[in-house]
């Protein structure tokens, strides 16, 4: 049972949107979303908080510098994900262009797991490295820290996952969620702390004369790589983080962009002219993502280094191949799991554990969301590892912080848990294939503790009714235009709607033609193949549906009900 809840409009914060200029239905959803005034919405560069606010940047630049100036050869530890390759591109590229001697590499999802372990360690000393820098990781790489040291290397940690109790013994952390750190934004991504980095390291160049000779590299023209790891991350898009991937999206709308991010949007058949959120997240992270789960995340990172237009796209190409790979591999484990789901009453638990012997350990976390999507549950699907290890990962709903419900379990009982780590929303762990009864009791006690019963009913907030003169191509465009994602979530409305015609495409999808005062609209809802009853209450995005040349409005349904 799904609660269709609209968000409230602070009337005050209305009134002084449209009063500057605002066009009342984005100020209506604006405020809704807390934008209190038109400071809230200046996402120039010079609104960007200063890089001297993060706690270690200004050290992590000056040593870094220093390795410059010496001749040191770097090399920086990434992880497989999008927000990891990206964070990767932006240093490679970043500090290239300062003239250091850089490097990278990437572990190996099912091999060498997460972070950098002692054996990444091992691996990153073949490249006789005098400073190692991790991106997206590294905040629990205590032993990995440890053996780094060990070998003479000076160690940078950038991430922005949650830290445990002990800090890694490095030379410098920079990660905003530290304890001790001030940076307002605690929402960026890797990729976002990686970029402050490399600003505070192109400050302390210029003060130490190193631009004198030559040009100053511009690193806003790696913003298109920052928006596109901000939003593939899911990272709560506050203020900071908005103003980040609207200059991405600026210069990708501009054609000022990387050739692998170029590539990427011609093989996910996206118009790079009309960038916005969804195409960062359902179509270009993906592509990326998908070389991380089932093969090897250099060659998505390959694709984001190169200036050989050619060979990005070559490498783009490889990587949507892989991706069609994911997605099949992806849809058999999400049969399995609606099977084995069909079993017991999901209804009678607050938690969801799933495991199957022959579920590929990149695709997990995938179908994890899918089953909480589904079934409105925190889910862990777990896959199998080495050594009779099983390797997991969850997705959250509302109500339930994942990382501190893992937390808690390990508390609880201890040595069940083997390693954990995340966020809110999203977490990795890994435990003993023999435990793994006893974990899914634990998981789902500790769920229940926490959740309350409101918690487990799904709410779907919109943004209201629109009048039927409002449900047009422009309104589409406008909106389309903005910086939606997590924290500030894409528009979605409700009306009440007569059902004029409808049929099941391929199956799986229901297409509509809706009438709301005496206006007609087209109208698709998703893997439901159920017919809708004459009259409906719907929730929907504006969307635009192109073919042959002509675009018209559509609504995207996300959840109907009998009116």
């Amino acid at each position: 049972m799904s609660i269709i809840r609209p968000r409230e409009i602070p009337s005050r914060a209305f009134s002084v949107l449209t009063a500057a200029g605002v066009p009342p239905l984005l100020a209506r959803l604006f405020a809704a979303r807390g934008v209190s005034g038109p400071s809230d919405l200046d996402l120039s560069l010079k609104a960007l908080l200063p890089p001297s606010a993060l706690t270690g940047a200004d050290e992590a630049a000056q040593l870094l510098a220093d390795a410059i100036e010496s001749g040191a050869r770097m090399a920086i530890v990434a992880d497989y994900d999008c927000d990891g390759a990206t964070a990767c591109a932006v240093g490679v590229r970043a500090l290239r262009a300062f003239g250091a001697d850089v490097h990278y590499l990437v572990p190996d999802r099912i091999t060498l797991g997460y972070g950098l372990t002692p054996p990444m360690v091992e691996l990153a000393a073949r490249l006789s490295p005098e400073v190692l820098i991790t991106v997206d990781n590294g905040i629990a790489s205590l032993e990995g820290v440890a053996a780094a040291r060990a070998l003479g290397m000076s160690t940078v940690i950038t991430d922005h996952h949650l830290p445990g109790a002990t800090l890694p013994e490095a030379d410098v952390i920079v990660n905003p969620n530290q304890p001790g750190c001030g940076f307002p934004s605690k929402a960026l991504a890797g990729v976002g702390v990686m970029f402050y980095v490399m600003l505070a390291l192109r400050t302390e160049l210029r003060e130490r004369g190193a631009f004198a000779a030559g040009r100053e590299p511009n690193l806003a023209d790696l913003l298109d790589l920052v928006a596109l790891g901000t939003v593939a991350d899911v990272v709560r898009l506050d203020h900071n983080n908005r103003i980040l991937v609207a200059q991405g999206l600026q210069r990708m709308r501009a054609n000022r962009m990387q050739p692998g991010i170029r590539a990427l949007f011609a093989v996910a058949r996206r118009d790079a002219a009309r960038a916005n959120t969804f195409d960062l997240g359902f179509a270009l992270g993906p592509r990326l993502n998908a070389a991380g789960r089932l093969a090897d995340m250099r060659l998505g990172i390959e694709c984001l280094v190169t200036d050989d237009e050619d060979r990005a796209l070559a490498l783009a190409r490889e990587l949507d191949q892989i991706n069609g790979e994911r997605r099949e591999i992806e849809a058999d484990m999400q049969e399995t799991a609606r099977q084995y789901l069909e079993k017991f009453d999901t209804n009678e638990r607050a938690g969801i554990t799933l495991f199957e012997p022959d579920w590929h350990p990149g695709v997990v976390g995938l179908v994890a969301g899918r089953v909480r999507e589904k079934l409105h549950r925190p889910t862990i699907a777990f896959a199998p590892g080495q050594d009779g290890e099983l390797k997991g990962s969850g997705r959250s709903i509302p109500g339930l912080h994942l990382r501190d419900a893992l937390e808690l379990v390990a508390r609880r009982a201890p040595g069940l848990v083997l390693r954990f780590g995340g966020h809110a929303m999203a977490a990795g762990l890994s435990i003993r294939e023999e435990k793994l009864p006893d974990f899914r009791t634990a998981f789902e006690e500790t769920a229940a503790s926490l959740l309350d019963p409101a918690d487990l009913q799904r709410r779907i907030d919109t943004d209201g009714a629109l009048e039927s003169a409002d449900l047009t191509l422009e309104a589409a465009r406008l909106l389309e235009r903005e910086v939606w994602g997590q924290g500030f979530p894409a528009p979605v409305f409700d009306n009440v709607f007569r059902v004029e015609r409808q049929r099941i495409l391929k199956d799986k999808h229901l297409k509509l033609e809706l009438s709301l005062g005496g206006a007609r609209f087209d109208a698709i809802r998703f893997d439901r193949a159920e017919h809708a009853p004459d009259t409906i209450r719907a929730a929907y995005r504006l969307d635009i549906n192109e073919f042959r040349g002509l675009s018209n409005v559509q609504l995207m349904l996300e959840h109907l009900e009998t009116a």
